[in-house]
């Protein structure tokens, strides 16, 4: 009840956005009224009892985003007209695309680039679209509030739900638990998959049947236990649009894949099956899909390869295997399980470079001078045969004392990936190096402990050698030309910071003291990096890091290259995980076509919509890794109810304050009734609590000692209380 009432808050204020109260309007309106005035400080300053500072900057962020906007540098505000041209064209469009937003009414919102207020759909036109679908609409109407109807679905955002299962006579229907699929599923009793009647189960949709028939849908699993660990996980997975299970069709079409190479592949390759090859991955691992090569030459220099999983090989263009990648975009990688981006024959064993064993790959080989300078490089596909495993700590012991397999290799690869991380660096690469936790498990999946994953020389000597990987051939493929014309290529772009969130940064480092500025957004890395020097091993530095990281513009994949702010490079792509990344197959293909003066390139805008794909399902992995690591975090603690923990405020709203507990890193709120028997004041500009009557302070990283009140796996909440006897609170007896 509560969810639904929240759902409908939801959308009141989203139908709001279309009345007088529209705040990127307000503030549209107040920029073109300062005119060449416009700058940061004087807009907060005109309308600071109008609006928060928060709100302020998310309409910036949506004015900037839709192109009606720029910050430029020291805060200055340029209005683009030519957005004017661009909504033109969107309402010149026969048809147009876009994200669907449903309403818990039935109607919809639908954002459109162009069109700067989102197209409005009643129910009657919806279709049969649902929640998040990529949809293709045909304008009804521009006057007032643009309005709009669904024509065709082009990319459905989910197609696995869980549910109920009526079984008749000679059909069987499936009612979803998931009110954004409102309508039954038809279910062929060939397809129950050993399903009974009134089970409950997780379907997927194998034909939407959109001529008003009902969907057609398999069983892929029969759930036992609505509550357990297992099945939260998967409706995470299903929630954010990932399928746990492939269709039928793949598993058919990869048996016919046959596991031997032959010997006319082998014959169009580098053969580096005699040259020492080891892979480096974490202990767990099952898909290695990146190895290291090394020899010293007859010149006195060093050649290192990195080989990549020759993905591209196995799962071609038109495929349903490359299909179904497509649509998954990304592997997903939960606390107790990986959703992967293709079968398991696949990822653990046709392109699993595994010791031992002859592997098809794709390469980059560096000759590298004494003084571990790059002398020049080739780009070809290889075939190996890796010699050793290693697990992360088994190469870091041996680069620690100098003895093991391999000694003599593996320290001079270190020392060059020392001497490229400096350089990187130097360019003026920002190094966020911020801790991630990994939960211990038992064999139920149930948290026993969490620990810091702590990166070594080991772990960063292959993230060396995989970044130079991808930088070198994203400028191998932005040489390439058609004709007079560039080749389309797949970037990894990262742009520059927003000024707004620099502004904002600066504010919250000068709580700490430290006073910095960001005269301009292109020279932030260097700032960012000598504070974050200065804050390592203080209490502060989490809350900084992580604002630090909050504050960066958000990479994507995309054909038009900005460069790679974060990194420092002018040329950047995924190249190094095409058994988990699918825009590494895409440059594994181009640079196929590349290399054999094929003519099979994919045009600039269908690699566009494959990358702008890639970009979506990737922060959808992004959310249900986030969303079970918190699932996991409020297991670990449901027993651990009454037990104090030391922490740091993470965070501060009206409603309380965010502590991450320091030696579990799990974080929950305190809520303003849990801080004391007083009313509190909230300082937005200072991003503190204030007591009225004692007087104390919540701030943004001061230290506190916290006790666990509640952890609660269906809510999602892990709520504290201060450990201190004298803030108890009035439900504890004290007035």
């Amino acid at each position: 009840m509560k969810k639904e009432k929240n759902k409908e808050e939801k959308y009141n204020k989203k139908a709001s956005r279309h009345s007088k109260s529209d705040t990127p309007k307000q503030v549209i309106d107040v920029i073109r009224a300062l005119g060449e005035e416009a700058q940061l400080r004087t807009l907060f300053r005109e309308l600071e009892n109008k609006l928060t500072q928060e709100q302020i900057i998310l309409a910036l962020n949506e004015l900037d985003r839709k192109g009606i906007i720029q910050i430029q540098q020291k805060g200055k505000i340029k209005i683009l007209e030519q957005k004017k041209s661009a909504a033109i064209n969107a309402r010149n469009a026969k048809f147009l695309f876009g994200t669907i937003d449903i309403t818990r009414n039935g109607a919809a919102y639908v954002e459109v680039e162009g069109i700067t207020k989102d197209v409005y759909v009643p129910q009657k036109r919806v279709k049969n679209a649902m929640q998040g679908d990529t949809v293709k609409i045909k304008m009804v109407s521009f006057q007032g509030r643009p309005e709009g109807e669904v024509i065709e679905i082009v990319k459905r955002a989910q197609d696995s739900f869980t549910g109920r299962l009526d079984v008749l006579e000679k059909f069987a229907f499936f009612i979803a638990d998931e009110s954004k699929l409102n309508t039954d599923v038809f279910v062929p009793l060939s397809a129950l998959n050993g399903a009974k009647n009134k089970e409950r189960v997780i379907v997927r949709i194998i034909d939407w049947n959109t001529d008003n028939k009902k969907p057609l849908g398999e069983v892929v699993e029969v759930l036992s236990d609505k509550h357990s660990s297992d099945l939260d996980m998967k409706m995470i997975l299903i929630g954010n649009g990932f399928s746990i299970d492939f269709p039928q069709g793949v598993y058919k079409e990869l048996s016919k894949v046959s596991e031997q190479i032959n010997q006319q592949e082998i014959s169009k390759r580098l053969d580096y099956r005699d040259i020492l090859t080891v892979t480096i991955d974490p202990e767990d691992a099952k898909d290695f899909d990146d190895a290291i090569s090394f020899r010293n030459l007859d010149n006195g220099h060093y050649e290192v390869g990195v080989h990549i999983a020759d993905v591209s090989h196995y799962v071609k263009e038109g495929m349903e295997l490359d299909r179904e990648a497509e649509k998954r975009a990304t592997s997903v990688y939960l606390p107790d399980r990986v959703c992967p981006m293709l079968p398991e024959k696949l990822s653990n064993v046709l392109c699993s470079l595994r010791p031992n064993e002859e592997k098809l790959t794709f390469a980059t080989i560096f000759e590298i001078d004494e003084k571990f300078n790059i002398q020049n490089f080739t780009v070809a596909k290889t075939v190996i045969r890796s010699r050793r495993r290693f697990t992360y700590e088994e190469a870091q012991q041996v680069i620690e004392t100098g003895v093991g397999d391999h000694a003599k290799e593996l320290l001079m690869l270190n020392s060059i990936a020392k001497h490229l991380r400096a350089a990187r660096m130097k360019r003026g690469a920002i190094a966020f190096e911020k801790a991630e936790v990994r939960f211990k498990l038992d064999d139920t999946g149930k948290p026993l402990g969490i620990v810091l994953k702590i990166r070594k020389d080991a772990h960063l000597l292959v993230e060396d050698f995989m970044l130079l990987a991808n930088e070198t051939v994203a400028r191998f493929g932005a040489k390439i030309r058609k004709g007079k014309k560039p080749m389309p290529f797949v970037y990894r772009v990262h742009d520059k910071p927003d000024p707004a969130k620099l502004e904002m940064f600066s504010a919250v480092a000068a709580r700490f003291g430290y006073q910095i500025k960001f005269e301009d957004p292109r020279d932030a890395a260097s700032t960012f990096n000598t504070l974050l020097k200065k804050v390592e091993g203080r209490p502060e530095q989490d809350v900084l890091e992580t604002m630090a990281i909050r504050s960066m513009a958000k990479a994507e994949y995309t054909t038009d290259n900005i460069g790679h702010y974060g990194l420092a490079m002018e040329h950047y792509t995924h190249f190094t995980s095409p058994i988990r990344r699918y825009p590494d197959v895409l440059v594994h293909r181009l640079l196929d076509e590349i290399l054999t003066d094929g003519d099979k390139f994919i045009s600039k805008e269908e690699l566009e919509a494959r990358c702008k794909n890639s970009s979506i399902m990737e922060r959808k992995a992004m959310d249900a890794e986030r969303e079970a690591i918190k699932y996991k975090q409020i297991e670990f603690l449901q027993d651990k109810i009454g037990q104090e923990f030391d922490g740091i405020i993470t965070g501060v709203i009206q409603r309380g304050i965010f502590v991450e507990m320091s030696d579990n890193k799990c974080e929950g709120m305190v809520s303003v009734e849990s801080l004391g028997y007083e009313d509190f004041k909230f300082d937005e500009k200072m991003v503190r609590l204030s007591g009225m009557k004692t007087k104390r302070k919540f701030e943004l990283g001061d230290k506190i000692k916290v006790k666990v009140l509640t952890a609660d796996i269906i809510l999602r909440r892990i709520d504290l209380g201060l450990a201190e006897e004298k803030y108890k609170t009035l439900e504890d007896g004290k007035v």
